[in-house]
């Protein structure tokens, strides 16, 4: 059983139809990516599978239907969503949002230890823990947003556009991080515009146009797909 399964999912916005009935498929520890140009429905997915849009079809984790469920049911489950432009708590301190990410958890003792894991992976959170979330950088911010995520110890990881903005020095060093959170095991959905970076870091891979799955397959297959160059990689 898959731990994610979308099958002929839809979403309207008004008369405007976003997502218009795809099927989609995340192995348990798997990472695959979602990728798309601007406006094709990528982030109206996520939105989906986290309850902020209403959806038509199923949505199937662990083999429950939770579409029409409500946002804090389905993070419950252990869905967590790291949302484009990061969505950090600006006033709050760094140890802080981490905090709001654990908020659902009561194992004091666990939770300390995933604090520490969270700064082994980004050790500059660890050096400015008492800073507030909204003096911080835009790189800083998405390491915030990615930690304050993982306190939640989830069972899918869904993120939206985690390069948007950074510096590439910046990019490489959380795309490497996604890359040993995948290789401890977390099952992710990676929503992202670079399609290069994506699918190189990618096990499989789904075109999204225009609402539409195009193409799907093995990562480094569309990496070489001359459909998938031509459109996304610049050739």
């Amino acid at each position: 059983m898959p731990l994610l399964a979308l099958e002929k999912v839809e979403v309207h916005y008004g008369g405007i139809r976003a997502v218009k009935g795809i099927d989609l498929v995340v192995e348990k520890g798997e990472l695959v990516c979602l990728i798309g140009a601007n406006g094709a429905g990528k982030t109206t997915t996520l939105r989906a599978i986290t309850g902020l849009a209403h959806a038509g079809g199923r949505i199937l984790h662990d083999g429950t239907d939770i579409a029409g469920a409500k946002p804090h049911e389905i993070a419950r489950r252990g869905i967590a969503l790291v949302p484009e432009g990061r969505g950090v708590f600006p006033q709050l301190t760094i140890d802080e949002n981490l905090a709001m990410g654990a908020y659902v958890r009561r194992d004091a003792p666990a939770i300390a230890q995933d604090r520490d894991r969270v700064f082994t992976l980004f050790p500059r959170l660890a050096e400015r823990r008492r800073q507030t979330a909204g003096t911080m950088s835009g790189g800083e911010q998405q390491m915030l947003a990615i930690g304050r995520a993982l306190m939640g110890r989830p069972s899918l990881l869904l993120l939206d556009e985690p390069s948007m903005g950074l510096a590439p020095l910046m990019v490489d060093r959380i795309f490497e991080v996604i890359r040993l959170i995948a290789a401890e095991g977390v099952t992710m959905l990676l929503v992202e515009q670079n399609a290069k970076l994506a699918l190189e870091a990618a096990s499989r891979a789904y075109v999204l146009e225009s609402g539409l799955v195009t193409l799907s397959g093995e990562a480094s297959k569309l990496l070489g797909d001359p459909q998938v160059r031509s459109a996304y990689l610049g050739e």
